[in-house]
């Protein structure tokens, strides 16, 4: 393969009640929400996507929350864990931070240079928060609750659990320009770029697993970075001759994609990292009002009208952030704890 991806763009994940998952994500995890707009497939739905300041690649987690969407079953053909990435000396005070939100969280552990902690969120998706010993230059969003020196970077890597590994590791090699780094016991990692977070996969192999149901708490698709939409049209042409089915290139505003499945079963995305969300809004306005693709918005009052109210806390807003910064250091953190709604705590506790 003559193109190389630099890591990855973003995960998409099915979700439940979309004002719990504004809540958790924002207040739990101290994501910024950098857009609400709609599942451009079917508008009915939300589509929110949350991220650094502006939403840069490789710090996005998306989701498309439906309301009493029946819960999926994690196992083999999708991907099982998202993880973020925080400071090396962070793992330790998140842990206390998602433990007294009333969130399950495991012992801390370790593996290849990196310790790690996972939990599920209200809808029961495995996430892991992930310190390495290399240092993550990227700068996360500043919302005033999660203390910056804590605060969350960016993706980490993502878990593929397979039957056999043979043939999806041919595809993140050959295909996407993957590297292979490392083997431990029944799991593989792969980097691609300069490597480090942002720009891992990790294959577990489980023969004995399940099959994965994408429903509710499950990852629907994994994107990988394309810089440029000449790039992405070269890459198209070549996965296309190696014989995978590829869509056709997808206008999704903020970025161009196209998707495949690798053997194993995931569905992957290859997304451009331009133009980015700040073309219909502000950068200081992300994720306020509901945004429309032109060839939605003459249906706009239809399509609000089948949407859920959504409630955006004001920990989204930078001003708001800051204020609270300069007034209240010291209670931010407990007050956002005590926001977090009662159902997500007691979703997360038994997932």
């Amino acid at each position: 393969m003559s193109i190389q991806t630099s890591g990855l763009h973003h995960v998409t994940a099915i979700g439940g009640d979309p004002q719990r998952n504004v809540d958790f994500y924002l207040r739990a995890l101290g994501l910024r929400l950098v857009k609400t707009t709609v599942n451009f497939d079917d508008p009915g739905t939300y589509h929110l996507y949350y991220g650094d300041e502006a939403g840069r690649p490789g710090t996005l987690m998306t989701f498309f929350p439906w309301r009493g969407a029946p819960r999926g079953r994690h196992g083999t053909g999708q991907a099982t864990t998202t993880s973020f990435s925080v400071p090396a000396a962070s793992i330790g005070w998140w842990k206390q931070h998602l433990e007294r939100l009333g969130v399950e969280v495991s012992r801390i552990s370790s593996r290849a240079h990196e310790d790690a902690l996972t939990f599920h969120d209200p809808d029961g998706l495995v996430l892991s928060l992930v310190s390495h010993e290399q240092d993550d230059p990227r700068e996360p969003w500043d919302n005033g609750v999660i203390p910056v020196e804590h605060g969350i970077r960016g993706l980490h890597s993502v878990t593929l659990s397979v039957t056999q590994e043979e043939a999806t590791a041919g595809m993140l090699v050959d295909g996407l320009g993957l590297r292979f780094v490392d083997q431990q016991g029944n799991r593989f990692r792969f980097e691609a770029g300069a490597g480090g977070p942002g720009a891992l996969v990790d294959v577990l192999v489980t023969p004995d697993a399940p099959r994965g149901l994408v429903a509710a708490g499950t990852v629907h698709h994994v994107a990988w970075r394309a810089p440029d939409e000449a790039t992405q049209a070269q890459w198209r042409e070549e996965l296309t001759d190696r014989g995978v089915s590829v869509t056709s290139i997808l206008d999704r505003q903020y970025f161009r994609s196209i998707y495949f499945r690798e053997p194993g079963g995931t569905l992957l995305e290859v997304a451009t990292d331009e133009p980015g969300f700040a073309i219909d809004e502000p950068l200081l306005e992300l994720g306020r009002a509901l945004k429309l693709p032109p060839w939605l918005e003459p249906d706009r009052e239809q399509i609000q009208a089948m949407l859920p109210a959504l409630d955006l806390p004001d920990e989204n807003n930078p001003e708001f952030a800051e204020q609270r910064r300069s007034h209240q250091p010291a209670a931010a953190t407990q007050t956002s704890a005590a926001q977090v709604s009662g159902s997500a705590a007691t979703e997360a506790r038994s997932a």
